[in-house]
């Protein structure tokens, strides 16, 4: 049952834009300090877990190693394979890293998203303040 939710969780993902495959594009966007975390197949080659340790090497993006095979997460995401991802929500990173269970496993990485997820909702607040300043003038 877990499993079905971390993958429907991944589809979802990226339907709504928030996913990005292969390893070109995870480069891209962990270049670019976009990628909120950064997803490898187990089954993935030696070479791509290689290059996906050296896009978060020196930054503070995560790397999670799954336990679907790269059939698996191509079956769920719509394409033959694959190896690598990047999800670019920090909201979305929490939620699959929740869904993964075993709390004690992972409970450095979800602390690390929590406190992301806090900083986004507190700036979220302050622009929707900002707008409102703005239009109405602050009171």
């Amino acid at each position: 049952m877990e499993h079905n939710k971390t993958l429907g969780l991944l589809s979802l993902s990226r339907k709504g834009g928030n996913l990005v495959l292969g390893e070109e594009q995870v480069g891209a966007m962990c270049r670019a300090n976009r990628a909120r975390l950064v997803i490898v197949a187990a089954d993935a080659s030696p070479h791509t877990v290689r290059r996906a340790k050296s896009f978060v090497a020196g930054t503070a993006q995560p790397l999670l190693t799954l336990a679907f095979s790269k059939d698996d997460l191509g079956d769920a995401l719509g394409t033959t394979s694959c190896a690598i991802a990047a999800i670019t929500d920090v909201r979305l990173a929490q939620a699959l890293v929740k869904t993964l269970g075993e709390p004690e496993k992972y409970a450095a990485l979800l602390q690390d998203l929590e406190i992301r997820v806090q900083r986004v909702e507190k700036r979220r607040a302050e622009e929707k303040a900002h707008r409102r300043n703005v239009r109405f003038g602050k009171k």
